[in-house]
């Protein structure tokens, strides 16, 4: 039984607000406290004038809510993960965006699917992160961890050259414009656009897939994810570009990578009568033909 939520917004486009004033409206009308971290838009109030509770830190709240939703698109839900991955509190996506793996809520279905998180009518579904572990204090305050993927990229127009060791054995030397490290939840990101596998969601596995290989004889990889990934970096500049989800920096070639899995992982809800097959049908278009 829901008694109180926590909804994650960041954009100030109009169908965001709908959707952000939409879900305060049914949770007044149910009498379910809420706290609202919001990054910009008018104070949002209930129909009866009660102004609701803003934050911006979890930590600052006394009272942790049972259930958080990131309300905009993928890139609003993998900032809203990084909030409150150790926290351990549920999150679930309302998407106002465009493709929506992560955020599967759709808009207009709001009031229903409100009806289902408060009669328990879903799953959850343990995801995991990547995290760079060395070197450390890559992104400042920002984390290393990710729950889409990590990558390896040059930093200008030459390809670089990828060392990988997989628990200390030499996997690969790759020539290319860079690396994927990528959890399954972020199977339908990047990696995907490079051609790499789709795994389902509650798979621990870590896809290594090359960008733009030299050699094309070169393919993704699904290697364990108990695995630690140890990376040598060479190029014909000074630096090379690290990526964690939505945050990018420059690192200088002398820094080796170390990348592997976190302990911790992220509870997302999966509402009753949808899966992770169907979003994947639904979003990719298989299937669609004209004859059928």
């Amino acid at each position: 039984m829901l008694k109180r939520v926590a909804i994650y917004s960041k954009d100030s486009n109009s169908k965001t607000r709908e959707g952000v004033s939409r879900l305060v409206a049914e949770f007044c009308r149910r009498g379910i406290q809420m706290q609202i971290f919001q990054r910009s838009g008018d104070p949002v109030i209930c129909p009866d004038g009660e102004l609701i509770e803003r934050f911006s830190e979890l930590s600052a709240l006394s009272v942790l809510p049972d259930l958080v939703l990131s309300v905009g698109g993928d890139g609003t839900f993998l900032e809203t993960a990084l909030k409150v991955k150790d926290a351990g509190i549920p999150v679930a996506g309302v998407n106002t965006g465009r493709m929506g793996f992560l955020a599967n809520i759709p808009a207009e279905e709001i009031g229903r699917s409100i009806d289902m998180l408060c009669n328990g009518e879903y799953d959850l579904i343990d995801r995991c992160f990547l995290k760079i572990e060395q070197p450390s204090g890559l992104f400042s305050g920002n984390g290393s961890s990710a729950l889409n993927e990590i990558t390896i990229q040059k930093a200008d127009l030459s390809m670089i050259t990828i060392n990988v060791y997989v628990d200390n054995t030499h996997l690969n030397t790759y020539w290319a414009d860079g690396l994927i490290i990528s959890t399954a939840t972020g199977s339908t990101a990047y990696n995907l656009s490079a051609g790499g596998p789709i795994l389902s969601p509650e798979d621990q596995s870590i896809i290594i897939s090359p960008i733009s290989p030299h050699n094309l004889t070169i393919r993704p990889i699904i290697i364990s994810g108990e695995s630690r990934l140890r990376m040598v970096i060479e190029g014909r500049s000074n630096e090379f570009m690290a990526t964690c989800d939505f945050r990018s920096t420059r690192v200088p070639f002398s820094e080796e990578i170390h990348i592997a899995k976190e302990k911790v992982k992220l509870k997302t809800v999966m509402l009753k009568g949808t899966d992770f097959y169907s979003t994947l049908r639904n979003k990719l278009m298989w299937g669609l033909d004209r004859r059928n």
